[in-house]
C-alpha cells in the first residue's frame, strides 16, 4: 500500500523543495518510524514538513512524530498510502492492518493530534481535499493527515492540471477595535510600571511575531529574557538581552530581575510542569501581560480576543514610553559566571569542560540541536551568535527527538554546520537516522555523551530502568558508514583529547559527519538539572487532594 503523490504546491517560495518526493521520508513495513522526527526538524528551518508513510503500520509507528510536531505547532503534513479504492466498504481483510475489515482505525488515531483529515478514494475532490489540507496545516501551524488510495496516483483526471495550480491563503486578520483597545489598554499597564521586563515565549514562533517583538524590544528598553523554549527565537546580541527566564534553573541574574518586576510582558508563553519548574515560577497574574498568537490578557482582566500578536507588538512599540530601569537593574547586579576549573593532565572529562569548548564553536554558520535530557540546561547555557540557530523539544520531551530533528535541520539549510548535543539513552532509541545523514552526504558534527543511562530520569525518579547498555558507539557508526561517504568518529576521555577532535571536526574533517563519543562521570550533570529534577518530582509526587 505504498504510495507515490504528485508535486505540491504550498505557495511558500522556501518550501518549494517540498515538492520533490526525494524530499519526504518514507517508512515501510514495520520498521520504527523514528525518521519521521526528520519532518519536525525540517519545518522548524523551512515552515513546513512532509512524511509519507505505510497505511496502518507506517501511520501508527509515526504518530508520536506526529504528536510532537502538534505539541510544538509545527506544520507538517502527512501522507499515507491508504488502501486500494475498491475495498472500503467490503469485508476484505488487508495486510499492515489489524486484522479487521473496518479501516478507520487510523484515522480515529490521527484525528486527535492533526488539525484536519482527508481521506482520498475518488479523484472527484482529491484536488480540493489536499489543497484544503495543506492550507490547513499553513494556517493553523499543525499537522495534517491526508490518505491516498494506492490505485489512484498516477491516473490522469482533468481536475488536476498539468502543473499545480498555485492558490493564496486568505491572510487572518485583526480586528481594529479590538487592536487599538488592546493597545491602549497596554500601555497605560506598562507605563505605569517603575521597572516592567520583556519575556518571548515559543508561540512567537507560530505567530511569525519574533520581528515584531524585537520591534517592541527596541522601542521600550526594557530588559529583554526568553523562557528556554523560545531560545533561538530572539536574538542573544540584542543589547538588552539578560537571558533564560526558567524560575529556579534561569540563567545568572534573570529570574531576580523578571521576578521582581512590577509589570512584564509575555508574549506567547507555554507554562507547563516542565517550563515553570514544578509550578514554582514566582509569577503574579495581576502584573503581567500575556500575549497569545490571537489574544491578549491584561492583568486579571480586561481580555482581548482576535488580536494577532504580531499586530498587536507593531502597535504596542509606538504607544510604549522607553523604560530602561529593569535593564539597569540587571546590569547594576550582574556578576559573569566563572569559568570550570581547570583540567588537570589526562583528568577525565567533565560536562562543563565540553560545553565551554562548544561554545567556542558557535557562529552564524553553525545551529545547535539539544537532545531531551541534560543537553536541555547546558545547551542553555550557550551564548547564540548572531544567526545561529537553535532548536530543541521541550513542550513534548520526546526522549531521542534530536537525531530525527538533526538529519531534517541539517537538510534544511545545507549552509550551515549542526552540532547536535546527544545522550547515550536518547541515541539509542533512533540511531539508524545516521545512516540517512550519511546516504545525503550531511556534514553535522554529533557529540554523543556517554554518561551510561538516562541522567535526566534519575534526577527526577530514580531506579535501575535508568541505567542502559553500554554500546561502542563509535564502532557503531563506523558499521554504518561502512567505507561509503564521508564520515568520521572518535572517542574522547579527556580535556586534551576533546581540542584534538574539535580541531579535526572543524578542520580536515570539516566535510565529514563527525561523530564525537564523550566519556563523562554517570553523576556529572548541571547544577541546573539538579534543581530543575528535585522540583520536577516534588510536584509529581504531590499526594491525591482530600475529596
Amino acid at each position: 500500500m505504498d504510495t507515490k503523490i504528485g508535486s505540491v504546491d504550498t505557495c511558500k517560495p522556501a518550501c518549494n523543495d517540498l515538492a520533490s518526493p526525494a524530499n519526504w521520508r518514507r517508512c515501510h513495513h514495520s520498521k520504527l518510524c523514528s525518521t519521521n522526527l526528520t519532518a519536525d526538524g525540517y519545518a522548524r528551518s523551512r515552515g513546513v514538513g512532509a512524511c509519507v508513510v505505510t497505511f496502518t503500520v507506517g501511520g501508527l509507528s509515526v504518530l508520536n512524530a506526529i504528536a510532537g510536531a502538534y505539541s510544538e505547532n509545527l506544520p507538517l503534513i502527512c501522507i499515507v498510502g491508504g488502501p486500494n479504492s475498491n475495498d472500503y466498504g467490503t469485508n476484505r481483510i488487508l495486510h499492515h492492518t489489524i486484522g479487521l475489515p473496518d479501516f478507520s482505525q487510523e484515522l480515529r488515531c490521527f484525528q486527535t493530534v492533526t488539525c484536519f483529515q482527508a481521506v482520498v478514494t475518488n479523484l472527484e475532490d482529491a484536488h480540493e481535499l489536499i489543497d484544503t489540507a495543506i492550507s490547513t496545516s499553513l494556517k493553523e501551524s499543525k499537522p495534517v493527515y491526508i490518505s491516498i488510495s494506492c490505485n489512484l496516483p498516477g491516473l490522469p483526471h482533468p481536475t488536476f492540471s498539468r502543473e499545480p495550480v498555485p492558490f493564496s491563503l486568505s491572510p487572518k486578520l485583526s480586528n481594529q477595535m479590538g487592536l487599538d483597545a488592546a493597545v491602549e489598554a497596554a500601555a497605560e499597564f506598562l507605563n505605569k510600571g517603575v521597572k516592567p521586563v520583556l519575556v518571548g515565549g515559543p508561540k512567537l514562533r507560530v505567530a511569525k511575531a519574533c520581528d515584531a517583538f524585537v520591534e517592541l524590544a527596541d522601542a521600550c528598553g526594557y530588559a529583554l529574557s526568553v523562557m528556554p523554549s523560545a531560545k533561538g527565537l530572539v536574538p542573544e546580541h540584542h543589547p538588552h538581552f539578560i537571558g533564560t527566564y526558567w524560575g529556579a534553573v534561569s540563567t545568572a541574574f534573570c529570574a531576580e530581575i523578571v521576578e521582581s518586576a512590577d509589570t512584564y510582558l509575555f508574549a506567547g508563553p507555554i507554562f507547563n510542569d516542565y517550563s515553570s519548574v514544578g509550578y514554582s515560577l514566582l509569577l503574579r497574574k495581576e502584573k503581567a501581560i500575556i500575549v497569545q498568537p490571537d489574544r491578549v490578557l491584561i492583568g486579571n482582566g480586561p481580555a482581548f480576543g482576535c488580536v494577532l500578536m504580531k499586530d498587536f507588538l507593531k502597535a504596542l512599540s509606538k504607544r510604549i514610553k522607553r523604560n530602561t530601569t529593569s535593564y539597569e537593574n540587571y546590569h547594576r547586579i550582574y556578576v559573569p559566571e566563572g569559568h570550570p576549573l581547570k583540567s588537570g593532565p589526562k583528568e577525565p572529562l567533565r560536562v562543563n569542560v565540553l560545553f565551554e569548548h562548544i561554545q567556542k564553536m558557535l557562529s552564524s554558520e553553525t545551529a545547535v540541536i539539544a537532545e531531551t535530557g541534560d543537553s536541555w540546561f547546558n545547551c542553555q547555557k550557550l551564548k547564540l551568535p548572531r544567526g545561529c540557530g537553535y532548536e530543541f523539544q521541550m513542550q513534548y520531551g520526546s526522549i531521542g527527538w534530536s537525531v530525527g530533528a538533526t538529519l531534517g535541520y541539517a537538510q534544511a539549510v545545507p549552509e550551515k554546520r549542526v552540532i547536535a548535543c546527544i545522550g547515550d539513552g536518547s541515541f539509542q532509541v533512533t540511531a539508524q537516522d545516521v545512516s540517512t545523514m550519511l546516504r545525503n552526504g550531511q556534514k553535522t558534527i554529533i557529540f554523543l555523551i556517554n554518561n551510561g543511562g538516562y541522567t535526566i530520569e534519575v534526577e527526577i525518579h530514580d531506579g535501575p530502568y535508568n541505567v542502559i547498555k553500554n554500546w561502542n558507539y563509535t564502532g557503531l557508526v563506523d558499521a554504518i558508514h561502512n567505507g561509503e561517504g564521508k564520515c568520521w568518529t572518535t572517542k574522547v576521555f579527556c580535556e586534551e583529547e576533546l581540542i584534538e577532535a574539535i580541531e579535526n571536526a572543524t578542520g580536515p574533517k570539516k566535510d565529514c559527519l563527525c561523530f564525537i563519543e564523550v566519556i563523562v562521570h554517570k553523576d556529572d550533570t548541571s547544577k541546573e538539572l539538579l534543581e530543575w529534577g528535585s522540583r520536577v518530582s516534588a510536584a509529581n509526587s504531590r499526594p491525591p487532594n482530600p475529596q
